[in-house]
């Protein structure tokens, strides 16, 4: 505090007292006691509040890194969605880790690729007739799905390892990022694990196992904006007080809802229930379709359709909820505008998916609802992230004790 304001507050004081009779002068030190204790005290709680804020250097290189990994991750996703609607995933019938990374270069590798497609189920019963130069297209879906998921390993991998022997990032950092690596392997034999089972009898993979690759690559998309956004955090703040655990636990509560909806749409799309009921919102001209309730409801178009689109509507209710929480707590600036990008995004993917339910699934709308689904999963995440570990700190000003 300036010195003459000091002086000046000291005074008052002083005056205070001397107009207070035969004991002006005690009384007069006692104030000057009380104000000189109370300003002590603004410049403790000052001075502990900036002890309390560690600042660091934010990591923005390695924050690059991850979110370009992120983004590598949504480009596989994406593209294995189209894949799947080209008929396309079940084109490459051998699984060659290293040795498949390069195609056939020659005439003779190409015959010999597509004679061994012919001996399995989709050709058979799906592509019966297909030519070479038809072959070559939707190889060519499936084999830029691998390499791309192939090489994403790499990009973890060796960028890990610089910033590590560079000492950009530490021990414990470089754990959590090789388990990323880890779980790129797992990915790999798990989607060779999913399109085994579509070699076998009927040309489709179980829509189980597809689910299941679907929701690895969710998480690993997840965990790559989480530690992007960590990366970015410049100060671990401990002076003020959280924000409410209600919008904290709300706003998790938002990333569980949208990871179980990506899944619910995992079903739809390994049971191809997305070109049946193609009304809204009735199914069939009913609200309660004919089979809704089977003995194994996730082995049912209807009960999977149903679930998904009525999912999507709870899920949406849910983040106005949120919305209207976040609206009536105390959060960071810096969160704030994550709430309203979610009320956006949700109303954006609803339209999305309802236009691929009515126009039966073309192409281009579904690679969008798919993209639109990871694009919310992140918004929500960075919400998360933003109400976590912020402290909401009363405004600046000089704060007295009384006495």
């Amino acid at each position: 505090m300036d010195r003459t304001l000091v002086r000046k507050r000291a005074r008052k004081f002083l005056r205070a007292g001397a107009l207070s009779g035969k004991n002006g002068r005690a009384c007069g030190t006692t104030h000057l006691d009380t104000f000189a204790q109370s300003n002590s005290f603004s410049a403790m709680t000052t001075q502990t509040a900036t002890q309390d804020l560690t600042e660091t250097q934010p990591q923005r290189g390695v924050a690059v890194w991850l979110f370009l990994c992120a983004a590598w991750v949504f480009a596989v996703a994406v593209l294995g969605g189209l894949t799947r609607l080209e008929h396309a995933g079940l084109s490459i019938v051998q699984w060659k880790p290293l040795a498949g990374i390069l195609p056939p270069l020659n005439a003779e590798q190409w015959a010999a690729e597509f004679e061994n497609y012919k001996r399995f189920p989709e050709y058979l019963q799906v592509h019966t007739g297909l030519d070479l130069a038809g072959f070559k297209y939707i190889f060519f879906f499936e084999y830029s799905h691998r390499l791309l998921a192939r090489f994403l390993g790499f990009a973890i991998l060796v960028p890990l390892l610089f910033f590590w022997l560079s000492k950009r990032i530490d021990g414990r950092q470089a754990l959590r990022y090789g388990g990323l690596v880890v779980l790129v392997g797992l990915q790999g034999a798990l989607g060779w694990y999913m399109v085994s089972s579509g070699l076998v009898d009927r040309p489709d993979v179980s829509h189980y196992r597809l689910t299941s690759h679907l929701g690895l690559a969710v998480i690993l998309f997840g965990l790559l904006v989480w530690f992007g956004l960590e990366a970015l955090r410049t100060q671990r703040d401990e002076w003020g007080v959280p924000v409410a655990a209600s919008l904290r636990f709300a706003s998790w509560g938002a990333v569980a809802l949208i990871y179980l909806l990506i899944l619910s749409g995992g079903f739809v799309a390994g049971l191809d229930a997305g070109f049946d009921y193609n009304t809204f919102p009735k199914m069939d001209g009913r609200w309660l379709p004919p089979g809704l309730f089977p003995d194994n409801p996730l082995e049912s178009i209807v009960t999977v359709q149903f679930i998904h689109r009525w999912f999507g509507v709870v899920v949406a209710a849910y983040l106005v909820l949120l919305w209207g929480i976040s609206s009536d707590t105390r959060v960071p600036d810096e969160a704030r505008p994550m709430y309203r990008a979610l009320l956006i995004m949700i109303a954006v993917q609803g339209a999305l998916g309802l236009g691929t339910l009515l126009m039966v699934v073309p192409l281009s709308l579904a690679a969008l609802h798919q993209a639109g689904a990871l694009v919310l999963l992140a918004l929500a995440i960075a919400a998360a992230h933003g109400v976590t570990f912020a402290r909401v700190r009363p405004p600046p000003g000089i704060h007295i004790l009384p006495a």
